[in-house]
């Protein structure tokens, strides 16, 4: 009788537990996961069988729910807290991801809800692996007061923490606003969807009543905004299931922590490539693609961009050469002559530094005039800004490949990851030119007065508007021909598999932020 009684008692539980499971499942109801797909979105679980291998989600804290009792709180218990938390894969490697639900208050973060991102960000630091976080949010929950901002802080002081240690990665998938926008921005890459996301610090309605402006929440913090003008979005994506399909991208060039090297994928043929050849105009003048070469240098012809609409005179982003994940940073000459100025040097800076932290070698294409003139530039800092991918060059201890292709003048030159940055192959095309300034400029300095500047100017370009002079001083390491370049590019990442460089001990830097 007591087997009969203990097996009746294990089946009211499990009846128990499916009923527990299948209300957390359910979310906010059918309503409201009918009323996101209205509006595009897909529900959180939706999304995360979307990002991660398929199978591989184990859920925890699917039965937690929030402890508040003020303003009818008591009478609205739903299991999960608006917020699926867990772990999974992606292309077979393991990965912590908590992911919002809008369907249950608004996906508001509660002291409960903060708690779980922060059990699983804890996970994700003690075992080594990246942390994504798919964001879809009203905001702190009212209701809970300062418990729900002392849920932000705690996420935060974990992103900190995190921060170089494992990738972190944000998706906004929805709205983010107030502090919520803050843990997205420490992230290492924030994408975003188009439409249906936005970001900002105060909403529509505060703008109004503090500026008087008439603004809507896409023309304040849409997906648009943020990845053109103000560089807080690394991209943005039509719809959930192109941005979950473009972070699986993403994720096959990142390691899972800053301990381990980058995953490889399968070597690439290596032969010469004689489209290099006719890439370079022959006018020092006539603008090209920088993400032209990029294609003929790279295996398949694939290049992930990183904010592709922000600071477009210079190019960041991930690929493999010969099957090595290396990032990439080139001047795009298609765009402001590729001019180095504020959000082109920290946007290249802030990418310069995640590959040094996470053992991803870099390769640097230069073509650069000089830095962007002009008082708007120098009133707003190009010299501070300027100043860090300066820095986070200098510092990198990672391998380091330069090629020159075309210009590099001045401080541009010294920036751009030169040998006297400790660059550790630096290799030029015949059709660089490498020099304090252009031809022109430089001989209207030296002859100020000289009534043949024209001839002047011939003198001054054969003599220094080549790359044969920084060869000579051992500037650069050697004059490739185009067509070689993937092959002694691949090789040279080959050579610095094994290097090894550690910076002087210091509790941190002091980057001029």
């Amino acid at each position: 009788m007591k087997e009969a009684g203990h097996a009746d008692g294990m089946s009211e539980v499990n009846v128990q537990l499916e009923q527990r499971r299948k209300q957390a499942l359910a979310g906010g109801g059918d309503a409201r996961v009918q009323k996101q797909h209205a509006n595009g979105k897909l529900t959180a679980r939706e999304r995360l069988t979307v990002l991660l291998d398929p199978g591989s989600f184990e859920e925890w804290d699917m039965l937690v729910a929030h402890n508040c009792n003020d303003f009818g709180m008591a009478e609205q218990h739903i299991s999960g807290d608006g917020v699926v938390t867990g772990h999974g894969t992606i292309h077979g490697r393991k990965v912590c991801v908590f992911s919002q639900d809008f369907t249950v208050f608004g996906g508001s973060l509660s002291e409960m809800h903060a708690r779980k991102i922060c059990k699983i960000m804890d996970t994700a630091m003690r075992i080594g692996v990246p942390v994504i976080g798919l964001n879809d949010s009203g905001g702190a929950r009212i209701q809970e007061g300062v418990s729900s901002l002392a849920g932000y802080a705690e996420v935060f002081q974990r992103n900190a923490l995190a921060s170089g240690v494992v990738p972190q990665i944000s998706l906004i998938m929805g709205p983010c606003a107030g502090g919520a926008v803050y843990s997205p921005a420490i992230t290492d890459f924030c994408l975003m969807v188009e439409d249906s996301a936005y970001m900002f610090v105060t909403g529509p309605s505060v703008v109004k009543t503090v500026t008087h402006e008439e603004v809507t929440a896409e023309k304040l913090g849409g997906a648009s905004v943020h990845a053109t003008k103000s560089g807080v979005a690394a991209g943005r994506y039509n719809n959930d299931v192109d941005l979950l399909r473009a972070t699986r991208r993403l994720m096959q060039y990142l390691p899972s922590n800053n301990r381990e090297q980058p995953p490889e994928a399968q070597a690439c043929e290596l032969a010469p490539t004689p489209a290099l050849q006719r890439l370079i105009p022959n006018d020092v003048n006539t603008p090209y693609d920088m993400k032209h070469v990029i294609g003929h240098l790279v295996d398949h012809g694939e290049f992930f961009e990183i904010h592709t609409d922000f600071a477009r005179n210079i190019v960041v982003g991930f690929a493999h050469l010969a099957g090595r994940s290396i990032g990439i940073v080139g001047n795009q000459p298609n765009h402001l002559a590729g001019c180095l100025d504020i959000d082109a040097s920290t946007k290249a800076a802030r990418f310069v530094r995640f590959c040094d932290a996470f053992n991803i070698p870099l390769l640097t294409l230069v073509d650069v005039p000089g830095f962007m003139p002009g008082t708007q530039q120098e009133h707003n800092g190009i010299i501070r800004h300027g100043a860090k991918l300066l820095y986070a060059y200098a510092e990198a201890t990672v391998p380091k490949v330069t090629l020159i292709t075309r210009k590099a003048y001045g401080g541009a030159y010294d920036v751009m990851a030169s040998k006297h940055l400790r660059g550790d192959v630096n290799y030029a095309w015949p059709t660089a030119e490498i020099a304090v300034m252009g031809a022109k400029g430089a001989v209207e300095i030296i002859f100020r007065n000289a009534d043949t500047l024209d001839a002047h100017v011939q003198e001054y370009a054969d003599r220094f508007a080549n790359p044969f002079v920084a060869a000579e001083r051992g500037f650069i390491d050697d004059v490739i021909r185009p067509a070689n370049t993937r092959i002694r590019l691949a090789r040279a990442f080959q050579l610095l598999a094994t290097k090894q460089l550690e910076n002087p001990w210091r509790k941190h830097d002091n980057l001029p932020l």
